[in-house]
């Protein structure tokens, strides 16, 4: 793979594709995915341990950790940037068990969410914090998915158009926050030790 090229995948995410995906893997994102946060998960898990039915298919799915912002007129969505993916933990693993093949957030996740995602076969992607305008131009439809009373933190069906993300954990048990900390620990180790031997 060209390091310079990012990997162009289409939801809903294969075993192979997923499979295929290592921590700094720059992807482009299109398809189907369902946007959601905290409240959303927690609805969809309680609905998992009272067995009733799921409002949507999570086979295969995406879950971009969102609620975005109200649409302007011409618009699909209105600013979307990620929201914290550590508050999405809790809810994660019976997600992921149910079949979600990947999530959207930012930030690091648990170790108990590392392992479900190693388990499951499932990645981890991170978004870019902060830019949620930007975000949103890959954004070509935002619809109302279920819990519509929950306003902008509804579950959302959103269609992406070459979403940018990156790799943070994957199936192999890679997880670049710990990598980036490490190679950190390295280059600095490395000019220490250049400084002295000079």
């Amino acid at each position: 793979m060209n390091a310079l090229e990012p990997v162009r995948l289409t939801t809903p995410l294969t075993d192979e594709a997923v499979a295929a995906l290592r921590i700094g893997d720059r992807v482009l994102l299109s398809g189907p995915v369902l946007g959601a946060r905290d409240t959303a998960h927690r609805l969809l898990v309680q609905a998992i341990h009272d067995r009733k039915p799921l409002p949507v298919d999570l086979a295969g799915q995406v879950i971009y950790y969102v609620g975005p912002t109200p649409a302007k007129p011409g618009h699909a969505s209105g600013s979307a940037g990620p929201t914290t993916s550590e508050r999405m933990d809790p809810y994660t693993p019976a997600l992921l068990a149910k079949g979600v093949k990947g999530m959207i957030g930012k930030g690091p996740r648990g170790p108990h969410v590392r392992d479900a995602i190693r388990r499951h076969r499932a990645v981890y992607f991170v978004a870019i914090g902060g830019a949620g305008a930007l975000a949103a131009q890959a954004i070509t439809r935002s619809e109302v998915a279920a819990f519509e009373r929950l306003g902008p933190e509804a579950l959302r069906r959103l269609e992406f158009k070459d979403f940018p993300v990156v790799v943070a954990n994957d199936i192999h048990g890679g997880d670049l926050f710990e990598e980036g900390v490490r190679e950190y620990a390295v280059a600095g180790e490395e000019k220490r030790n250049a400084g002295v031997a000079e």
